[in-house]
């Protein structure tokens, strides 16, 4: 009996497009589904019949109610090798696989860059007026020469880094488990965390979301910073507390924000980082690369090969 296989979450409708999936026909046939997270009820109906199922991290949550809900389910496959909207230990328990994929590692410091590039510079409202007629509203701000402070100098955090020095920024760090010495090894001057705060010209955050890191970007840190600074967040929405960082906006006790991630995705329609003009903010777009989607779904394919024939692959466990 052929496996039922859904590839959900694909917001886009891209998923068929960047890989061939026709690879998969020996095994079992492939569904596409384009709808975003829905409500338990109708994520039980929708998903009741797949065997396996392709999610794009964290956008729709797989937690044990659900699981339990899905008892065909027997292999969950994720863009990434982390994904917070997994339950992989009730999965574990209820003897659902779950493998991952290695991700792009080029496709978010870009993105984080644009982002630094365009609001320094005002392009989106510069263009915008350009459209409406008009010309030169205001004066961009200036790269050469300013503080680059990086909140987590990890894979990501090192490539921003590196784009920063390029610009004859000077580069400083700071994270919990950052040393002197791994700073130095990457070009960049370790710091205090209250002193990362204070020096930032622009502020770019790129910390995993952990117990330890959400709410860390608070009222107090943000008090820290310079009113003509600029905050970046292309790492997890929640790592910033949202209401500290929308009052500080409106009161311009900072210049501005460039928002990639937040608290609640997809981003609510009346919420306020839609309208300050202030703010740039982008739907997720961090990982939304066809490099990176061709990688993610590539490797699924080969995870459900492996699973299919009996050998595993990136397989991923509940730490602890």
């Amino acid at each position: 009996m052929a496996v039922q296989i859904a590839v959900i979450d694909d917001w886009q409708d891209v998923a068929r497009d960047v890989v061939d999936w026709s690879v998969l026909d020996s095994i079992g046939e492939v569904t596409f589904l384009h709808d975003y997270p829905a409500d338990r009820d109708t994520l039980t109906e929708r998903l009741q019949r797949f065997d396996v199922i392709c999610v794009m991290r964290e956008r729709t949550r797989f937690d044990e109610e659900l699981l339990r809900r899905l008892p065909n389910l027997k292999l969950l496959l994720t863009g990434g090798m982390r994904n917070a909207a997994l339950d992989l230990k009730a999965a574990a328990t209820l003897g659902i696989q779950v493998c991952g994929t290695e991700s792009y590692k080029h496709a978010a410091p870009e993105l984080t860059w644009a982002l630094i590039m365009a609001l320094s510079r005002n392009l989106v409202p510069e263009a915008n007026a350009l459209r409406a007629g008009l010309w030169q509203q205001g004066l961009g701000g200036d790269l050469y020469g300013k503080t680059l402070a990086i909140l987590g100098l990890g894979s990501i955090g090192t490539r921003v880094a590196q784009f920063g020095q390029v610009f004859g920024m000077r580069v400083i760090a700071w994270s919990e488990n950052l040393t002197a010495e791994r700073a130095a090894a990457a070009g960049v001057q370790y710091v205090s965390k209250q002193a990362l705060f204070e020096q930032a010209d622009i502020l770019s955050i790129h910390l995993v979301l952990s117990e330890r890191s959400r709410g860390l970007v608070d009222a107090q840190a943000l008090g820290r910073m310079k009113p003509e600074a600029l905050l970046v967040n292309t790492a997890r929405g929640p790592i910033v507390d949202e209401a500290a960082l929308i009052d500080a906006l409106r009161h311009k006790r900072l210049a501005g924000a460039a928002l990639d991630v937040f608290a609640v995705e997809p981003l609510p329609p009346e919420h306020p980082f839609r309208t300050l003009d202030n703010v740039l903010a982008t739907p997720h777009a961090g990982y939304v690369s066809r490099q990176n989607y061709r990688q993610f779904y590539g490797q699924m394919i080969e995870d459900l090969q492996a699973w299919a024939a009996g050998k595993p692959i990136r397989v991923l466990t509940a730490a602890g």
